[in-house]
């Protein structure tokens, strides 16, 4: 039996529904665009009345101006929910790129500066021919010492932080053991570098006599910063993985060890990856500390464990505060070591980056 469906007929006097704001009128996409450069002229002109006009002064009103009119007529075509969405999203942006400013222009002067030393003689020769004029100098030996010093800090601090982690999230998660663990490793987050190199140069200076420096006593250093930040992402790592994996290893007969070691660890070894990179990036641009403990020096020393050890940080401090007959080249110098330790720092970012990609869990099908 078929039902009939009735329909109300549609009345003469009837008017048409309202549209919602949110559906209505829209400003078209190149709006912000119009809007910004009416913000920055209103912005300029009112600093050139007032005769204070400056460029950074004519942005930074510009953007002021710039909300407020797009709100404002966003709210009169749109209506007044999607001009606050508007605003909210304008708000984000400014403030994104507010945040980028001081990277670009960061990027801008190292860049600039240095490109002009990054030559083949940068990365063979050493500083020993500074009193010499017209001889090129180098920065072998602070590169060399860097890559150094930072692989003995890697080769401590990831088993010391990787066995800490494993302990606070398989062994002892509960215990008044880790707590008091977890305590110290958040202190030692926040600990100013230069404690560290002064920690490593008084527990030197106790075994081998005062003013010893040395590359390995700038790796202990190191190691005090690169361990906290090992444990703290590494524990946290451990903990995303579901428990229903180590309960499933549990019971087919698997002891905890080889859990850990073939459940866990694959599972989480990209992300411990991750961690890892950003503490190598954390301590391969710390001066204070190997000032204090590996020193600086002009020539290439390549034993970690006697005599002091120049920096890529070390010796960009050293040549940009350099005064006499040379102190222009020494600060171009200087430029390219900045500019070499962030190249440094964008690569381990890099190789992180493939390493976690590489070894990340592929989904099942």
């Amino acid at each position: 039996m078929s039902k009939t469906v009735t329909t109300e007929p549609k009345r003469a006097d009837q008017k048409p529904a309202m549209k919602e704001p949110i559906t209505g009128h829209q400003l078209p996409k190149w709006s912000w665009v119009l809007f910004l450069a009416i913000g920055i002229g209103i912005a300029a002109g009112l600093l050139t009345l007032m005769e204070t006009f400056s460029f950074a002064g004519s942005i930074a009103l510009g953007v002021l101006v710039f909300l407020l009119l797009g709100f404002i007529v966003s709210a009169a075509v749109e209506g007044f929910r999607p001009a606050k969405d508007r605003l909210a999203r304008y708000v984000v942006t400014s403030f994104f790129l507010l945040a980028l400013l001081p990277l670009g222009s960061l990027l801008y002067e190292v860049v600039t500066r240095g490109a002009a030393r990054f030559d083949w003689t940068f990365f063979t020769e050493t500083q020993g021919n500074t009193h010499l004029m017209g001889v090129e100098l180098g920065a072998m030996h602070a590169i060399v010492g860097t890559l150094m010093i930072t692989a003995l800090a890697f080769i401590i601090s990831v088993p010391i932080g990787l066995f800490t982690a494993i302990y606070l999230v398989e062994y002892g998660a509960s215990t008044k053991l880790a707590s008091g663990i977890r305590f110290l490793v958040d202190v030692m987050t926040g600990i100013p570098s230069i404690v560290a190199g002064l920690f490593a140069y008084s527990l030197f200076s106790l075994i081998l006599g005062p003013g010893t420096r040395s590359g390995f006593a700038g790796a202990i250093a190191l190691t005090v910063l690169m361990i906290p930040t090992v444990v703290r992402s590494t524990e946290e790592m451990l903990k995303l993985v579901p428990n229903e994996l180590r309960e499933a290893s549990y019971a087919l007969g698997v002891p905890k060890y080889r859990t850990i070691l073939k459940v866990v660890l694959p599972t989480s070894l990209a992300g411990i990856v991750t961690g890892v990179i950003l503490a190598i990036a954390r301590i391969i641009g710390e001066t204070a500390p190997l000032l204090v403990t590996a020193g600086y020096f002009q020539l290439l020393n390549a034993n970690p464990f006697s005599g002091p050890t120049s920096t890529l940080p070390v010796m960009v401090y050293q040549s940009l505060r350099t005064h006499g007959p040379r102190a222009e080249e020494m600060q171009m110098l200087g430029w390219t070591g900045a500019l070499t330790l962030i190249l440094l720092v964008m690569g381990l970012n890099l190789i992180g980056r493939l390493i976690a990609w590489k070894f990340a869990p592929k989904p099942g099908r």
